[in-house]
């Protein structure tokens, strides 16, 4: 259960620069929200994977490289999906582009993520 905590605490802070950085894309840069939401994922998903590593998953000692490459397979799917269910419900449910975000990030982040993280790349 403390993995989990530490886990989902580490998906927080990569959702927050995720967030921040999907947010300032759009609000400021005019630039259109699936693709701030792809720049955004990127940006948390960096941040995430440092703390998995080195402090939720304590994979530290493990080899980078094939985590990385794992890392990226998981996460180019998570990249898929968030993609699919923020345009799904901004587009055709009319909800606010952050409250999309913040729906399919959840939705994400305790299941499909969470599970190929510890079953794949951190073990």
């Amino acid at each position: 259960m403390i993995t989990f905590i530490k886990a989902q605490a580490a998906a927080i802070l990569g959702s927050l620069a995720d967030f921040l950085t999907t947010i300032i894309l759009v609000e400021f840069f005019h630039c259109w929200y699936i693709v701030a939401n792809l720049v955004g994922n990127i940006c948390g998903g960096t941040a995430q994977f440092l703390l998995s590593r080195n402090w939720a998953f304590k994979a530290a000692e493990g080899r980078m490289p094939v985590q990385i490459i794992k890392f990226i397979l998981v996460f180019a799917g998570n990249l898929l999906l968030s993609a699919i269910a923020v345009y799904f419900f901004t587009h055709y449910l009319h909800i606010n582009y952050i409250i999309s975000k913040t729906i399919s990030s959840v939705l994400l982040g305790i299941s499909y993520n969470y599970i190929l993280q510890k079953k794949f790349v951190f073990t």
